[in-house]
């Protein structure tokens, strides 16, 4: 979800200055591929409504966009910093640069590092002979590329979101840029492709805030103009305690992905915002406000209001405590906001998945009286009843059985006897009509509404939860009210 933020802050900060939004694959490192996942991001972001003008499957002007059909040119920039003395050759095995972490260890250094002191007393083109360099790797000896990290300087950039950051060179080790298996690492491949993809602004992670003086160390190598970085806050969990992982989602029951997602690795199946009901918009509109705040009482946003509202300036330092509950609220504004015929269209399609076969018309209007309770298209399944003949007793649950009993007063079988016959001949007559009938039969008996109410709505509906009871009967006409009413009371015997 995070990566997902991170895309939409993007698109909305290149769509807000005109700017364009490309998407690269960095698949530099071979050991962490994973088998589908590139068409699960694909998938992601085109769910999201977040498509963006370069990518891999669209192409565009500096294509080839996944990293690994460009790494024949990585190594030319590696061999340039090498030439100008900004980076060096480094032939030290495994174990050597264990021996060389144990050692400072030992020395008490709580982080060992390759770095502008250690280099001195390792195997790389710095200390060797340049005659004894060429000959290694004549010869195919096994060795990465190092940048050389300079001592004591002062690396200065300001961050869009966190203002200046400072760091002193001596804490930045000598990364490898260039690995032996003829890879880059993502720390070369990024800077290059920004560079020639003419990146004009960076905006990811706080994750990556750490890497970003190195980065800027790479720029300053090349001689390059670097892009603005903005590095966004942390996803939370809703405790705020740590940030929020796939993990927290399945064991609190809401979902993390915007898809559903099998890892080949180790099987585990994360359920998604598509597959739970959510609609593209409430997720997008969510995961905006998780971070940062357009100002104002403004909540809900479409895509195209989001983009006139954007400002990094107004993107948090702090973490984003994630709140399921009130992703379910914008859920449920975005579920009211869509039009009867369109709601009605999606009833009708998750009947019939059920075997009901509904009219257009009937499934339109039962979408009106159900949407106010429903957070996910899939609630207003609550309302079945509507769409099906005799009573729901018949296939009532133990539990409803149980509150039905517990309802049960013997005064208000005459006045439920009375109001069936009251409302048999109405018809689809208007929601007051019922609502009259209803009244003036209670009055006559002497009963208050809470006495019958109950009753009526388990008879008829077989729930207590659930729109009016006058909107349900003028729904279903008299008759069937009738009779269903008649049916509860026939049916004591089974249930009382």
């Amino acid at each position: 979800m995070g990566g997902v933020r991170t895309a939409l802050y993007n698109y909305l900060f290149a769509r807000k200055l005109g700017g364009t939004f490309l998407l690269r694959i960095e698949d530099t490192d071979q050991t962490r591929f994973v088998p589908g996942a590139e068409d699960y991001i694909r998938r992601s972001l085109e769910w999201c409504g977040l498509v963006p003008e370069e990518s891999p499957w669209v192409g565009g002007p500096h294509g080839p966009y996944r990293q690994s059909e460009r790494k024949d040119l990585y190594k030319q920039y590696a061999d340039q910093l090498i030439a100008a003395d900004k980076a060096y050759y480094a032939f030290d095995s495994a174990e050597e640069l264990d021996a060389m972490r144990e050692r400072l260890k030992a020395a008490g250094l709580a982080a060992p590092a390759y770095n502008a002191v250690t280099r001195e007393h390792m195997r790389n083109s710095l200390t060797l002979s340049a005659d004894e360099v060429q000959e290694r790797l004549a010869r195919g000896e096994e060795h990465v590329i190092r940048l050389k990290v300079p001592r004591h300087q002062e690396v200065r950039f300001e961050d869009l979101i966190r203002g200046w950051v400072v760091v002193n060179s001596s804490n930045i080790d000598d990364k490898v840029l260039f690995k032996s298996d003829g890879m880059p690492t993502y720390h070369l491949a990024n800077i290059v492709d920004d560079h020639l993809m003419r990146i004009t602004h960076v905006i990811r992670g706080e994750e990556w805030l750490p890497s970003a003086p190195l980065h800027v160390l790479i720029y300053e190598a090349f001689g390059w103009e670097r892009p603005e970085f903005a590095h966004l806050p942390l996803i939370l969990r809703p405790d705020g305690n740590g940030k929020l992982s796939k993990r927290d989602g399945d064991r609190l029951g809401f979902p993390v992905f915007p898809l559903d997602w099998q890892d080949p690795v180790s099987g585990e199946k994360s359920s998604g915002y598509r597959e739970k009901g959510y609609f593209p918009e409430a997720f997008i509109n969510m995961l905006a406000l998780l971070g940062w705040n357009p100002g104002g009482d403004v909540e809900l946003m479409t895509l195209d209001e989001m983009i006139g509202h954007f400002d990094l300036a107004k993107v948090h330092k702090g973490g984003a405590r994630f709140d399921p509950e009130k992703t379910r609220w914008f859920n449920q504004q975005y579920l009211r906001m869509r039009s009867d015929e369109e709601l009605g269209a999606t009833l009708q399609s998750l009947l019939r998945e059920k075997g009901i076969d509904a009219d257009p018309e009937r499934a339109r209007a039962a979408a009106i009286l159900l949407k106010e309770r429903a957070v996910f298209p899939s609630d207003m399944l609550a309302g079945d009843y509507l769409f099906t003949a005799g009573s729901p007793l018949r296939a009532a649950p133990e539990a409803t059985l149980a509150e039905l009993r517990k309802r049960w007063k013997p005064e208000a079988a005459p006045v439920i006897e009375e109001f069936a016959n009251a409302v048999e001949s109405l018809g689809a007559a208007a929601p007051a009509v019922f609502e009259q009938r209803f009244n003036e039969v209670i009055a006559r008996h002497g009963l208050k509404l809470g006495q019958v109410m109950p009753l009526y709505r388990l008879f008829v509906a077989g729930t207590m939860q659930g729109p009016g009871m006058f909107d349900v009967s003028a729904l279903l006409g008299g008759e069937e009210v009738a009779q269903r009413l008649r049916a509860g009371l026939e049916m004591r015997g089974e249930w009382a």
